[in-house]
């Protein structure tokens, strides 16, 4: 991700170290770091600040309304407060977004395309991802979806790293057959534990990021996250060049990928059909 926003803004002509100066916070997946995080870098003397995802982004704006604040991956960012508008979005934040709400019942339907037979799907979601707002209409979609593909849906809320196990139990104590990780950073940042407990208890799984079809889930459906990234690099040169992020429409995708991993249905036993994985923009083999 960060490799990504760097090529973006070496694209425009920015190199670290030379005509610009980056200074980097990590929470390390810890969402509850946030807001010391956000006091920290507000209290520098800064032109701008990147905040990665909707819940950085939230932590920030509660701490600054002066500086201008970039956010590369915003679920809903209407509903969750940051902007306005798409188009006008009227304060101190602009950004872009993966259109989180709108892609979850999407990736329902794909898994239910490529596994047919699958009447049972956990799925795990993050309360603290996202405004109350956006996770209402996220959870409403999938369940939405899973009414109409007649999938029984299970929804089981995970609030930390250490609630994983407990959720899988639960869900395998329901006799699912298959996962679907709803969007959240913390599952990002969890993606390779999220994987190998799926392959642990023999669940193949859909999520909204590659990087998580990568390292072993079965599927993964999206916006390109790094794609998001680099073209934030965009918005931070407009800033710097004296633009207010009040003027800069939140854009949307433009790169949306369905990967499939084809490792992890043969060691799942399963049989992805050819005229699914025709649709696929990548087949890792």
């Amino acid at each position: 991700m960060v490799d990504a926003f760097r090529l973006g803004l070496r694209e425009r002509g920015y190199v670290e170290g030379q005509n610009i100066v980056i200074e980097y916070r990590s929470a390390d997946g810890r969402i509850e770091r946030f807001p010391q995080l956000a006091n920290e870098l507000a209290s520098l003397n800064l032109d701008l600040i990147l905040a990665n995802n909707t819940p950085a982004a939230r932590a920030v704006q509660r701490t600054t309304s002066t500086i201008p604040i970039v956010v590369p991956v915003m679920g809903d960012p209407v509903a969750d407060g940051l902007v306005a508008s798409l188009a006008r979005p009227g304060g101190n934040i602009t950004g872009l977004t993966f259109l989180g709400p709108e892609l979850a019942s999407k990736r329902l339907s794909l898994l239910k395309q490529a596994l047919p037979n699958a009447s049972r799907v956990g799925a795990l979601w993050h309360p603290a991802a996202y405004g109350e707002r956006t996770t209402r209409e996220m959870l409403q979609a999938t369940e939405a979806a899973a009414r109409t593909l007649a999938v029984e849906l299970q929804l089981v809320e995970v609030r930390g790293p250490d609630e994983f196990e407990r959720a899988f139990s639960a869900i395998t104590a329901n006799h699912a057959d298959a996962l679907l990780v709803l969007p959240s950073a913390m599952f990002f940042n969890e993606g390779k534990h999220i994987v190998d407990l799926a392959m642990k208890h023999r669940l193949p799984s859909i999520s909204m990021a590659r990087e998580l079809a990568e390292v072993g889930g079965l599927m993964a459906y999206g916006a390109s996250l790094t794609d998001l990234q680099r073209r934030s690099a965009t918005y931070v040169d407009k800033i710097l060049k004296g633009a207010k992020p009040a003027d800069l429409p939140v854009e949307q995708p433009t790169k949306f990928e369905l990967v499939i991993n084809l490792k992890t249905a043969k060691a799942l036993g399963l049989t992805i059909a050819e005229s699914f994985q025709l649709l696929a923009d990548e087949v890792i083999e």
